[in-house]
């Protein structure tokens, strides 16, 4: 449904993507993750046909970005990380202004406009102001908005951004909806790993590169074991120490040393011992989403 190949966007001298491909299937979900400035948000751009990328191409439902983009967009309904609606509206006064620049009238739009409400749990709302509506339901109007034209795919940008965590999940039910009622195909950014790992496949870009790709399962297998986190006043030397004595390479990051290992509650012991006094905390865990971000880049996504 979206093929994106070889994609590259340049500001002047600094590159925001590099070369990036990635296919997504109809009617999935599918997520990318990066930290703020990881290239994103020109990802997004470029698919929304908000910009022309420097070089290589991306098609949606078969229509490409650049060469056909109102094709494209009657094909894909677009939700802004900054909200765009009226706020001294109504919901339904909201969706009638929406569907009008579709031009969308009458019976056709009072239909379209019910079933976007229903399947965002909207209905009851329908008569009252946006202004009163908290952030979870402001984001069901704005996904509601641009289902209207009934739209192959959806595109979302940080759509669950200063959403509290059950507003969140509350949001990605109805996504998940939206898919497996309705077959739409649903890309999404985000750097929230809860809303990542709901998606069925994902590309973790940084600093505009590919680094990883797959679904949350396989990119949590390629660290596997445990992850052991170590607190301690220098970080640099017990590193150092750690790898000398175990042949193990740590992660420093965030005044913490993080070790990826088999077995991770026996190293504990072992590093405690054979350092003592060094260590002032420890940590263990199974790789999550952040783990394989940091082993692949080094940085945090947060």
């Amino acid at each position: 449904m979206i093929q994106v190949q070889n994609l590259t966007h340049r500001y002047g001298d600094r590159s925001a993507l590099s070369n990036v491909s990635f296919e997504v299937r109809k009617g999935e979900i599918f997520g990318l993750l990066g930290p703020n400035g990881g290239g994103k948000s020109t990802l997004f751009r470029i698919l929304s046909t908000m910009m022309v990328p420097t070089a290589g191409r991306a098609l949606i439902a078969g229509h490409d970005v650049v060469r056909d983009p109102a094709a494209v967009r009657r094909q894909v309904g677009v939700v802004f990380q900054t909200q765009s609606l009226d706020k001294a509206l109504t919901v339904e006064e909201n969706l009638r202004a929406q569907g009008h620049l579709h031009g969308l009238r009458g019976v056709v739009l009072g239909e379209r406009m019910a079933r976007a409400m229903e399947r965002l749990g909207l209905a009851d709302r329908r008569r009252d102001l946006v202004e009163t509506l908290s952030g979870g339901l402001r984001r069901r109007v704005e996904i509601a908005k641009a289902l209207l034209h009934e739209p192959q795919v959806l595109l979302m940008d940080e759509a669950s951004t200063g959403l509290d965590p059950a507003a969140r999940r509350d949001l990605s039910r109805h996504i998940e909806s939206l898919r497996s009622g309705e077959g739409v195909t649903i890309l999404l950014t985000t750097h929230i790993l809860e809303e990542a790992g709901r998606c069925d496949r994902l590309v973790l870009l940084h600093q505009g590169n590919m680094v990883a790709e797959g679904t949350p399962a396989e990119l949590r297998a390629r660290i596997g074991g445990d992850v052991v986190v170590l607190r301690t006043a220098d970080t640099a030397l017990l590193a150092s120490k750690i790898e000398q004595r175990f042949g193990v390479r740590p992660v420093v990051r965030d005044g913490q040393v993080r070790v990826e290992m088999e077995n991770g509650h026996r190293f504990i012991a072992e590093v405690v011992e054979a350092f003592p006094g060094a260590i002032e905390s420890v940590g263990l865990h199974k790789p999550t989403l952040e783990d394989v971000f940091v082993d692949q880049t080094g940085a945090s996504i947060e």
